[in-house]
């Protein structure tokens, strides 16, 4: 199942298995981490770490910490490494540091400045040592 999907507006909406949304405004600022097993929408400015089953950081939210999640969706900015097995950047995304993920789609003009990492490898053929003589 998606984790994320356009409404008939064209807005994007999470989408959960069951999990609920919790929406951070932009005239709010958290200093502090925020975890949780739900979806969670950011357009204000997290000075934290945080962890959600699926992120959605709007064009004008900002996080100044890490982000673990299963899927990620940035629009904003994050000074901080982004960690999810899906991750979407959008054209608006400011990103200062790493990425890993399972699965990426960057957007053009998206700005990222860090290392670029998958979370899993794909089955690499074992090397054979071969003597000479």
């Amino acid at each position: 199942m998606a984790m994320f999907g356009k409404t008939e507006n064209g807005a994007v909406a999470a989408r959960s298995g069951g999990g609920s949304l919790s929406f951070i405004g932009r005239e709010v600022t958290i200093t502090g981490n925020i975890g949780g097993s739900g979806n969670l929408h950011i357009d204000g400015t997290i000075e934290g770490d945080v962890a959600a089953a699926s992120l959605i950081l709007g064009a004008e939210g900002h996080v100044r910490g890490n982000i673990v999640a299963d899927a990620a969706q940035i629009s904003g900015t994050v000074d901080g490494t982004v960690a999810a097995k899906s991750l979407v950047i959008e054209a608006s995304a400011r990103i200062n540091g790493d990425l890993s993920y399972d699965a990426v789609s960057v957007a053009s003009g998206a700005q990222v400045e860090g290392r670029v990492k998958r979370l899993t490898r794909d089955a690499e053929p074992a090397l054979k040592l071969i003597a000479s003589e």
